[in-house]
């Protein structure tokens, strides 16, 4: 019994030799979390106003508020007694363990990286990723953020992305629309031709200069094939791909020109009966 009175004794008595030192160090550590609040915010508005790429910005800013909070870690454990350089070792010995356990994570953390110094793409891009067609939403430290064109949220992580071909549909300001019209052997191309290309002319937003392409691209079976290439700025390709066919099929149907399609000829032959043997007529 008195050798749990002595252990209680003890115990009090180291409480309340840390109690000062543990109340300061949770009164620094509220007021430094507020601190580190306000310089995060403070150099956020600072690299806006510098006109620095917001692609980059929320990256910088957690990144300075990640180290502030590390040195603010490291003071605090100081002030309550701990040996910050074995402290240092502990974090170093337990990065070197999440960094082996997340090693493809850090691969994407990375990729983002480069993404954000060479800028393969920015926000609001409309890009093809490993197959994914969509516009940029956002660009984080492991993924990047697309919407597609149906309106799908797909998340690519950042080593995925820059593991392949990155293909920037944004990167001029137009882009050309390619387009098949099958026309039959019988009709006239320079016809055709003439009929297809005004009717590009009266669909809205199709770019006048440079001026559409109307060619012959292959000989089917059953058709020609044609190419039609109009052009459109980035945002209106979609319009101008679906306005396009939709003048094209009605210009062809004004002029009373079919679109081809495979056709078959069958011949039928009427056999009858002469003396036993069978005639064919």
């Amino acid at each position: 019994m008195e050798l749990i009175t002595e252990k209680l004794g003890t115990l009090v008595e180291n409480l309340i030799a840390w109690a000062p030192k543990l109340v300061g160090a949770i009164f620094v550590l509220i007021i430094g979390l507020w601190i580190i609040g306000g310089i995060t915010r403070f150099a956020q508005k600072a690299m806006e106003r510098s006109g620095l790429d917001k692609d980059v910005i929320p990256f910088l800013s957690s990144l300075v508020s990640v180290i502030l909070k590390v040195l603010l870690l490291l003071s605090i454990a100081g002030m309550v007694g701990i040996e910050t350089t074995s402290f240092i070792a502990l974090i170093g010995m337990l990065g070197l363990a999440i960094g082996m356990a997340l090693q493809g994570t850090l691969g994407h953390f990375a990729s983002g990286v480069m993404i954000l110094l060479f800028k393969p793409y920015r926000v609001g891009d409309l890009v093809d990723l490993q197959g994914q067609l969509g516009h940029v939403e956002e660009i984080q430290v492991f993924n990047t953020i697309i919407k597609t064109l149906d309106n799908k949220r797909v998340i690519v992580p950042n080593g995925t992305a820059t593991s392949g071909i990155i293909t920037n549909l944004s990167t001029h300001e137009y882009l050309r629309v390619d387009l098949n019209v099958a026309m039959p052997y019988e009709e006239d191309f320079d016809k055709v031709q003439g009929i297809i290309q005004n009717a590009l002319q009266q669909v809205p937003k199709v770019m006048h200069n440079p001026t559409p392409d109307v060619e012959i691209e292959k000989f089917n079976e059953h058709n020609i094939l044609l190419a039609v290439r109009p052009y459109a700025k980035t945002e209106d390709y979609w319009d101008v791909y679906f306005g396009a066919y939709r003048a094209v099929k009605a210009a062809l149907g004004k002029h009373n020109i079919k679109v081809a399609y495979p056709k078959r000829e069958v011949q039928v032959m009427n056999t009858t009966t002469l003396n036993g043997e069978k005639a064919v007529a």
